[in-house]
């Protein structure tokens, strides 16, 4: 057989390339074009699937975690936006008015919302002032007597509760710590009578932590005893100041208004000299808020005439009351003037003790 070769010309190949490159773009449109349609599909059963949900939709019922997490972060994230929105439309609102613009809200809290108390203490009242002027504290109110204050522990105390009583004697002039040695209160109360003693404070700790305090005005009482928590000594506190000087700190006492409250209060003032030395600036402050105590040791400077520096020197603490006893401490035949009765006393949210 002949083999005959047909030419092929410049035409028909460049329109084969065409061709192929047509194929090529058309495919890549093609799979585009399936892309796009499977997200819509996509899209459509989501809004399907929105669609369905119950009015009633919670993000706990999400199974998957990282997506339950996932929408309640942009949950979050949208009440936010909306309230912003909201207190800049309020803002503006306001400017535009002017003197005419209504009074802000206050905002409902326990504390505003607290139940009266018959006992409130109303310092211009003439019975709490003979009451002031016959307790056990009028001898240092008087000017009588100077705080002296013993420092200790229960037996066998742990290194943390050790440096617990080592910093109070730090914060309470004229006040000293010593070992306990096993001996019961009932004797260790005569010697201190007997050494000028005004007060006894007890530290009585569980799993290595101070749990406790007993608190003895002497030598009539009264005896306090209080529940110790969140106790953070000087080295576990943040941007701490310098250990704090040996002057005599000022005395601020917030919020103790009902009876109970007054005589905790100047069980408290009784501690600290009535003579604040200023030079030192420093303020041993003793906060009532909802019948817990927070204790909290600061230095003050004055930067201008309308700016305060405040810097925290430690140790700080949050007291609890359990129990308020006449006389010295007696744990079989003390006579209790107040004893916490938690089912009877915390039944209502709003009324407070102190």
């Amino acid at each position: 057989m002949d083999i005959t070769e047909v030419p092929v010309s410049r035409d028909s190949a460049g329109k084969s390339k065409k061709n192929k490159k047509q194929k090529k773009k058309k495919s890549a449109e093609g799979a585009v074009e399936g892309k796009e349609t499977e997200e819509k599909k996509t899209e459509k059963k989501m809004e399907k699937m929105e669609a369905s949900f119950p009015p009633t939709f919670s993000v706990s019922e999400i199974k998957n975690k990282q997506r339950r997490h996932l929408m309640f972060m942009k949950l979050k994230q949208e009440k936010r936006k909306q309230k912003m929105q909201l207190k800049k439309k309020k803002k503006k609102e306001r400017e535009a008015l002017g003197d005419k613009a209504p009074p802000k809200k206050v905002p409902k809290t326990i504390e505003n919302q607290r139940v009266y108390d018959e006992t409130t203490v109303d310092p211009e009242d003439e019975e709490v002032a003979f009451d002031e002027g016959t307790d056990e504290f009028s001898a240092y109110f008087n000017g009588l007597t100077n705080p002296k204050v013993l420092i200790t522990t229960s037996d066998r105390p742990r290194g943390r509760t050790m440096r617990f009583c080592e910093q109070l004697a730090t914060v309470i002039p004229n006040s000293h710590v010593y070992y306990r040695r096993g001996l019961p209160l009932k004797r260790i109360i005569p010697q201190c009578v007997s050494r000028n003693f005004t007060y006894l404070m007890v530290i009585n700790e569980d799993r290595q932590t101070p749990n406790g305090l007993v608190l003895c005005h002497l030598p009539d009482g009264p005896t306090a005893h209080f529940k110790v928590s969140s106790v953070r000594l000087r080295k576990e506190m943040k941007r701490r100041g310098k250990d704090p000087t040996e002057h005599s700190p000022e005395v601020i006492l917030n919020n103790f208004s009902t009876r109970l409250g007054h005589t905790i209060g100047r069980l408290f003032a009784a501690l600290f000299p009535q003579d604040p030395q200023f030079v030192g600036r420093q303020v041993a402050t003793f906060h009532n808020q909802r019948d817990f105590i927070f204790f909290r040791f600061h230095r003050y400077i004055f930067k201008n005439e309308k700016r305060v520096g405040i810097q925290e020197l430690g140790p700080r603490f949050t007291l609890k009351l359990r129990s308020l006893q006449k006389g010295t401490f007696d744990s079989k035949f003390g006579e209790y003037e107040w004893v916490l009765k938690r089912h009877e006393m915390d039944a209502c949210r709003r009324k407070f003790q102190l």
